[in-house]
């Protein structure tokens, strides 16, 4: 499952444990106050559950905390 469409150049990607669409719902509110709605896509049907986020102003330390908060660990890809 796929969610959200990224167009500018500045992807970053990390693995995650965020493995189904119930996950990325927990997620969404988040990703999109942290990012940007739209700037954000989890790939579950990857093996590696890839979360790639499209953000130059990416502050990785508070996506880590605000993500292990919600039960998640992402590490780069």
């Amino acid at each position: 499952m796929k969610i959200n469409i990224m167009t500018d150049q500045t992807i970053q990607h990390y693995k995650t444990t965020i493995n189904c669409g119930s996950c990325v719902s927990k997620v969404q509110s988040t990703l999109d106050e942290l990012v940007g709605e739209g700037n954000w896509n989890v790939d579950t049907a990857s093996p590696d559950k890839v979360l790639e986020i499209n953000s130059p102003d990416l502050n990785e330390d508070e996506l880590v905390l605000r993500l292990a908060r919600l039960g998640y660990v992402i590490n780069p890809h």
